[in-house]
């Protein structure tokens, strides 16, 4: 009914939006889909491989990563306004686009957001990751599962570290939730993908506790 009363706008340029999205024609033209990456990191690649060299040399822990973008325009106009501002319209919006995409893809048996830090889910209000992956599982039709993973330990906020900071900053972050049925195929879910150093470390941890394949998604990648 809404949809009817209010047809859909563009969140970034206000004309009318098509598809049922509330995004035009020529903005949805131009978004940076990352179609062409490495099936284990998500690094944007000029041609789709089953690892980049990178990987080839040191495997992640997860068994594939997938990213419906890269991080570039104008989705880095969209996704800090779901990742800082509570915006649901775009929250909502960018879990439709990751659905049509992935709709096809391997099904898990649950989806994991990778959890806050009670600290900062306080001082922020929300989760962006957790908002993002509500609408996402529930348009895939898979269980999002929030009772596997905890943030245990408060950790500097990553965008401020390089590579190597990041990795001993997410040392012990994570922890099993204790007596929780861990599923065999599990997808790790974050907003932003940039060294895959919180999806590592969390990925580690379901592994240990008895995931038999953990992948990992996120809505960006930054190349």
């Amino acid at each position: 009914m809404a949809r009817r009363v209010w047809p859909p706008r563009c969140l970034l340029c206000h004309e009318r939006g098509h598809a049922g999205l509330d995004l035009c024609p020529d903005c949805a033209a131009g978004l940076p889909w990352n179609r062409s990456a490495c099936g284990r990191c998500a690094l944007p690649l000029a041609h789709p491989a089953d690892a980049c060299g990178a990987c080839l040399r040191s495997p992640p822990p997860q068994g594939r990563a997938r990213t419906a973008f890269v991080y570039a325009r104008p989705l880095d106009r969209l996704l800090p306004r779901a990742k800082f501002h509570g915006d649901l319209a775009t929250t909502r919006l960018l879990a439709q686009l990751m659905a049509r995409e992935w709709r096809h893809d391997t099904r898990p048996d649950a989806l994991v957001a990778v959890p806050l830090h009670w600290r900062r889910l306080r001082e922020r209000g929300y989760d962006q990751s957790l908002e993002l992956a509500r609408p996402l599982a529930s348009a895939l039709g898979l269980p999002l599962r929030e009772d596997l993973l905890r943030r245990v330990r408060e950790t500097a906020p990553q965008s401020r570290l390089d590579a190597a900071q990041r990795r001993r900053n997410l040392r012990g972050a994570f922890a099993a939730v204790p007596g929780a049925t861990m599923p065999a195929h599990v997808v790790l879910f974050d907003d932003v993908m940039t060294t895959g150093a919180t999806l590592h470390a969390a990925a580690r941890v379901l592994l240990r506790a008895g995931a038999a394949r953990v992948d990992a998604w996120a809505c960006a990648r930054v190349p």
